[in-house]
């Protein structure tokens, strides 16, 4: 599944309601561990097809990064039903990745 790229009128369908896991990657195309986590993020997508993995770039949707504290990126949130479950900050690996969305 590749990665969807949600704004503030599609994160509710697509994170909110969602029946599978979340992976939010909140990111800038200026930042530069952004770009590097998205090799990253995008090989996670395609092996894990039961997580649903979304893109937020937070210059454009500046709303949800507000609404969600996210501060400093590349910021990773997992929803399960709806709710946040776990957090991480910063450019990780893809093992650190999949442990993130496990947990």
């Amino acid at each position: 599944m590749a990665v969807i790229e949600v704004t503030a009128k599609t994160f509710e369908d697509e994170v909110l309601k969602s029946d599978k896991p979340v992976l939010v990657d909140f990111n800038a195309g200026w930042c530069g561990p952004c770009q590097a986590l998205k090799p990253i993020i995008a090989e996670y997508a395609e092996s894990h097809p039961g997580v649903k993995v979304v893109s937020v770039d937070i210059d454009e949707e500046d709303e949800l990064s507000e609404n969600y504290e996210v501060f400093s990126i590349p910021c990773l949130v997992v929803f399960r039903d709806g709710e946040e479950v776990n957090r991480q900050v910063g450019l990780i690996s893809a093992d650190s990745v999949a442990d993130l969305v496990e947990a």
